[in-house]
């Protein structure tokens, strides 16, 4: 059996970075956080996620955009969208991309957690 799933999480906002990085870790996954999806391509991280929870609005690069740049580049880490503006045609975007989930913001740990383990779970990975 591998080791804990490694999930990368990407949003501007620190505090919603903080919160997510601290649910994800006190249900044993081993969570890197990043500002921007700038910050995420410069890493190493793209290789070793499990999975992939940003947001969708950032600065310069869009999460739907860096779902699409992942793919181009042969990635098939799957991707768990949030979002504080959950407009449809948006969600259809995402989903449309390839997109596990779609979650508006404020969500429920609980929605977060099940799309969580359906993406390991598409993977072949064991949920922590």
């Amino acid at each position: 059996m591998s080791g804990p799933s490694v999930i990368s999480v990407l949003d501007d906002d620190p505090y919603v970075r903080a919160a997510i990085n601290n649910l994800l870790k006190s249900r044993g996954y081993i969570v890197h956080t990043f500002a921007s999806a700038e910050e995420f391509l410069e890493s190493t991280d793209l290789r070793d996620a499990s999975c992939v929870i940003a947001d969708v609005q950032m600065p310069v690069m869009s999460g739907i955009d860096l779902l699409a740049q992942t793919r181009d580049q042969g990635s098939a880490t799957p991707f768990i969208f949030i979002t504080a503006f959950p407009e449809e045609s948006v969600r259809a975007r995402a989903l449309e991309a390839g997109a596990i989930c779609f979650l508006g913001k404020p969500f429920a740990t609980s929605e977060l957690m099940q799309c969580l383990e359906v993406a390991l779970r598409g993977r072949g990975e064991a949920t922590a």
